[in-house]
Parts: C-alpha cells; sequence; structure tokens
C-alpha cells in the first residue's frame, strides 16, 4: 500500500514489529520511538485498566524526552502507543520473564483459548488532546505438540510478547483454531480502532 498523504506526523511508541507492519499496511509512514517504562511497576487488576494506563504511561514518557530534546514541531503530530496483554483463566499474562514461564503459558493454551487485551492511546502533541480505547479478541488454539513449542521458545521470540505466543508466527499459525475478533488486535494493533483514534485525535 502506497503511503498516504497526509498532513500530520506520525509517532509510534513502539518498538514491536507487528504494530510497525500494521501500521506500514494501514498507509502511514511513521518514525519510531519506544518509551523504556518500567511496566512491572504499573499494577491494576483490571486486563483492561492495565493496558490503557500503560499506554497512557508510554505516551507521558515519550511526551517528556520529546520536550526534553525541544523536538517538537509545529507540523500537527500525533503519537501513538499501545499495550497488550492475555488473559488465560483469568489470569494476566504480559511477557514471560523466562523460557520456561514461557513454556508453561503456551502448554496453557494448547487445546484450550485466552484472550487478548490490547490499547491504543493516541496525542496529539500539537493540540495535546489524547484519545484512548481497547479491543478484546479471543484466540482458540488446537493442541500445540511440544516440539513445535520447544522451537518456537529456542527461536527467543516467546520472552518478547504479551502472553508469550506470537499468532502470526509460521509455528503458531497451524495451530490456531479460530480467532473471535480481529487478528491486527491480537498482533497489537488493531487496524478500526487505530483509524477510529488518529481521526478524533485530529
Amino acid at each position: 500500500m502506497a503511503p498516504k498523504n497526509t498532513s500530520f506526523k506520525i509517532i509510534l511508541g513502539s518498538s514491536s514489529i507487528s504494530r510497525q507492519r500494521i501500521l506500514t499496511e494501514m498507509g502511514y509512514d511513521f518514525t519510531i520511538m519506544s518509551a523504556d517504562i518500567d511496566e512491572k511497576s504499573i499494577r491494576r487488576e483490571k486486563p483492561e485498566e492495565l493496558v490503557m494506563v500503560l499506554a497512557d504511561a508510554k505516551a507521558d514518557a515519550i511526551l517528556s524526552k520529546l520536550k526534553e530534546s525541544g523536538d517538537l514541531e509545529e507540523r500537527p503530530t500525533l503519537l501513538i502507543t499501545a499495550d497488550t496483554v492475555v488473559v488465560y483463566e483469568g489470569t494476566i499474562r504480559e511477557k514471560p520473564l523466562s523460557k520456561d514461564e514461557a513454556r508453561e503459558y503456551i502448554k496453557g493454551y494448547s487445546g484450550s483459548h485466552g484472550s487478548v487485551v490490547g490499547s491504543i492511546v493516541v496525542t496529539n502533541l500539537t493540540t495535546g488532546k489524547r484519545v484512548g480505547g481497547y479491543d478484546v479478541a479471543e484466540v482458540y488454539f488446537y493442541e500445540i505438540p511440544d516440539e513445535i513449542i520447544d522451537n518456537f521458545i529456542e527461536e527467543g521470540v516467546s520472552l518478547n510478547v504479551a502472553g508469550g505466543l506470537m499468532l502470526e508466527h509460521p509455528l503458531v499459525m497451524p495451530f490456531v483454531e479460530s480467532v473471535v475478533g480481529t487478528v491486527d488486535g491480537v498482533m497489537g494493533l488493531s487496524k478500526s480502532l487505530a483509524e477510529k483514534l488518529i481521526q478524533e485525535a485530529l
């Protein structure tokens, strides 16, 4: 898709390859900044609240970086931040802290299902307006063989994604039975929600 001609600039506040790919598919040009916040220091009991407060915290951290460096431009600029968690049997799962934890997570999904809760916050750096929302999807899995789980974990991807599993990974895809909700939401950025929030923020 050819990039859209927009009158505004976009900063994606995420180092996630999946989010970068989705925003590119939507036709946007953007620059990347990461927030580098201590996510574990921010806790909420409800997954919807947790992802929203984390996306807000990422936006605040990047905003203060930009103010310090004096990089805020005259041209309208939108900052997009996001966060994703997986909920399995009522428990919130973020990025696994070890390969053992990743293995435990993935074995749980095998022949079962989990919910993916993803937030998006769009901050208009020119006007200060901030809008946000979240998206929920259910992912159902066939039985995942131990060998596949081991191979996936050895690739090292599992420690960088919420819930330890990357839906679009070639090893994982064949074992996804169905997704109730948007696949791009599961991957980290719901296109329909992102588009709606971008328009609202302008």
